[in-house]
Parts: C-alpha cells; structure tokens; sequence
C-alpha cells in the first residue's frame, strides 16, 4: 500500500509539472499606446474608436482615438480597431493558488484545523507555480483575492496579482480582511432514512453566542494601549478595529444577513456579505446601512421552493435596482475562469451590460479597497487591462489578446492551450 501511495504522489508531482512554469513578465520598458477599440472604462462610461496609453506601469492616456499623441514616435503601437478593452478583472472570494487539484490532499492549503484561526494568513500559502492560474488569467482574470476556508473564522484573506515569482511578487494588498463564516439557523438532517429535511440548528444561538464573545474580546485587547504577551488570535483582528480591514461574513439565508448587518455598528467594524444567496430579499436594508456584497456564481439553481426557476439569475440585478455595492464572484480556484460568464448571465437577466463589467472591475476593487489604484482605466492608475477580439462576457466571442498587469505584457498560454495543440498537431498528421 505504500508503495502505491508513493508512485501515486510521485505520478501526482510530475502531472502538475508537466509545463514547467512560466516566467513572470519583465517590467514594462516601452510606453505602449492602444488605439481603435472600444474602451469599456469599468465605471459605466464607453468610449468608442478610443485610445489607452501607459507607461511606467500607469495609465497616461485615456480618451478618443483623435486625442493620440503626434509625437509618440518611440511608443509599441497596438491598432485594437474593432475589438474592446477592459479593465483587468478581479476574482474576489477564490482559492486560486490555494489548491491544485482538489482530490488530492496535500496539493490542498486552504484550511487549518481548529474553528476560530484569524490568525492565519492566506498570503503565506500562495502558489505562484499553479498551473491553475495561467487558465484563470486567460479568461481576463488578473488580480484575485486569495480566501482560506472552514471553521468558524478561517483567516485572513489578501489580493494578489496573477502573476509573479513568489508570493511576495504577486501580493498587490496583504490582509484585506477577516473571513466570518456565519453559522446557519437551520440544518438538514435525515440523510440514513433517505428522507433529508430542514430542521431548526439546535446550536445556532450558542454558535452565535460563541462569535460575539470573540469579537468583543478582540476589540477589548485592540484596544488596549500595550499587551506583555501578544495573542495572535486575537491581535489578528486589530485591522478591522482600526478599519485597515474589513470583516467579511459568509452568510447566505436572510436571516443570517439581517442578523449579522448590526455587527457593523454594534464592534465598529466595515463588514461585507459574502454568497448573499438570499440578498435579494434585504437588499433595502442592505442598501440603508451601506453594506457591500459579493455575491456567488448567479449559474446555480434556486434554493427556496418558493424562488423563481431564474432567481439566481436575477439577483444581481434586485441588488442594482436597490443601489447595494455588489460585487460578482464565483466559487474556488479554476472555476473563477467562468467570471465574466456569470456576469453576462445576469445581463441575460435585466443587470445593464456596463454594470455587469463594474460588478467585476470597480466594484470589487471598492470592495476589497484597491480601488485607488485598480478597476478602472484612468489616468494615474495601474495599467492592469486587457484586450479581447469580442464580449468577454459572451463565451462564444470572448477571446483575451492581450492581457497587461501594470505595463507589463502578460503571458496568456496555460497548460490547456499547450496540451490543445500537442493533440492537435498528433491527429492532424
């Protein structure tokens, strides 16, 4: 048995490096100047026949393809004519980098043991040699927020760039925030009858009980102006008192979010609800104290008996009609590849096209508080963009071109685009 378990490891470890990895891109060395396309700028705004400049890593130039510079003699030139531009999109709530392949344990570093962990830092574990990323990257994915998971508090969660040497290349802001996992009120049980159904949580209140002791401990010991000993646990939390961080709380039912909604005034704290399954059903209260969503794949079935068969289809758009910040996310590592997919299913619902594109540029980058510098195309801000011959958001004409992180020209092959033409050049011969 353990000789399979080894050749099985061993078979594992050579699978995953069958392409080796690619190599970051160099720093931008050449202003480069994007004309002719349609430039969706990821705050409403189009500009058609547009042109986009940057150098140094910044955006310099935005505007019509009329305002180019004459004398940029000594600028890469790149006619875009008949295709868009778009701001580099954003994964929120992913595990990209975290795990490699899912059925595999020790390729999984996503969770620890123990229920309460804020000490736990996702940075440290991310793996810039994902063959992961690459797949995800090429559907114009270029920054994700990195997330442990499990328990009841799982850790703390940053945003990284998808590309980079190690992790502290590709770290664009380290510990955004505190990850909540909020418990339910109700549970399933009856599986060994082969009769599942919904009962009360017995344990919610304690559950519930348990999560506001810790956050009032941890505000006590925040603010304390010195400690002897430091508690990790606890001095994890500091952030979210002094508001360098958010507490992002994963909840789905409405009664969850109601309830967790007060948390922001009663600790102080800058909280988003994260999966929002039910939002569309608090979405005015959401909206009166100002409380952000990111919201799963809307590519899912409806959960209640009562919601409509398009429900999660439509909830984006019950959240913009209601003025909520919402953000549209996905579910774990390779799936974010299928981000500007869920958004183009909302628009399918009623969400405008070009709030669909801010739910995945602007939005995020107000949530995850990196909009100074990403999310949109403005002077002054990252050249973090990407090019696509169509609609990212259809996936019958989204094809990425071109892809820049801060100037520089990003790689857009992966190990699925490789092993396509291996197998193609075989059966062609």
């Amino acid at each position: 048995m353990r000789n399979i378990i080894i050749t099985f490891t061993i078979s594992v470890f050579f699978a995953i490096n069958l392409f080796g990895q690619q190599t970051p891109a160099p720093d931008q060395s050449q202003p480069v100047m994007i004309t002719g396309a349609t430039a969706h700028l990821g705050n409403g705004t189009v500009i058609e026949n547009s042109v986009v400049g940057f150098e140094n890593g910044k955006i310099t130039v935005v505007g019509k393809a009329d305002e180019a510079m004459d004398d940029a003699k000594n600028w890469q030139k790149i006619d875009a004519a008949g295709k868009h531009i778009y701001p580099g999109l954003i994964a929120p709530n992913s595990q990209i980098g975290l795990i490699e392949i899912g059925a595999v344990r020790a390729t999984r570093d996503a969770d620890e043991v123990g229920s309460i962990n804020p000490n736990l830092r996702s940075i440290i574990a991310y793996n810039t040699d994902s063959k992961v990323t690459p797949t995800v990257r090429s559907n114009g994915i270029l920054l994700a927020q990195v997330v442990p998971v499990g328990g009841i508090i799982s850790g703390t969660s940053s945003i990284v760039e998808l590309d980079g040497w190690n992790w502290e290349d590709a770290a664009y802001k380290m510990d955004d925030g505190v990850h909540l996992n909020w418990p339910s009120m109700m549970t399933w049980t009856g599986w060994q009858e082969g009769n599942p159904r919904r009962v009360k949580n017995k344990e919610y209140e304690e559950q519930l009980s348990e999560i506001k002791q810790f956050l009032a401990e941890a505000k006590a010991y925040c603010q304390q102006s010195s400690t002897e000993d430091t508690n990790l646990k606890l001095a994890a939390m500091c952030g979210l008192f002094d508001q360098s961080g958010k507490l992002f709380i994963h909840v789905d039912d409405a009664e969850g979010i109601t309830t967790a909604i007060p948390f922001k005034k009663e600790y102080g704290v800058e909280i988003v609800i994260v999966g929002g399954r039910d939002s569309y059903r608090t979405a005015d209260l959401l909206a009166t104290h100002k409380i952000p969503v990111i919201l799963y794949h809307t590519q899912s079935l409806p959960y209640h008996h009562d919601d409509d068969i398009d429900q999660p289809f439509k909830t984006p758009k019950a959240l913009y009609d209601a003025g909520v910040l919402f953000a549209i996310g996905g579910e774990g590592y390779w799936q974010q590849r299928n981000l500007p997919f869920q958004a183009g299913q909302a628009v399918g619902f009623g969400l405008p096209k070009e709030a669909a594109i801010r739910a995945m540029t602007q939005s995020t980058a107000t949530i995850l508080g990196i909009d100074k510098t990403v999310g949109t195309l403005e002077k002054g801000k990252d050249a973090t963009l990407i090019i696509s011959t169509g609609d990212i958001m259809d996936m019958r004409t989204s094809n990425i071109e071109k892809a820049f992180i801060r100037g520089k020209d990003i790689s857009l092959d992966n190990k699925q685009k490789a092993l396509y033409r291996k197998f193609k050049q075989k059966y062609n011969r």
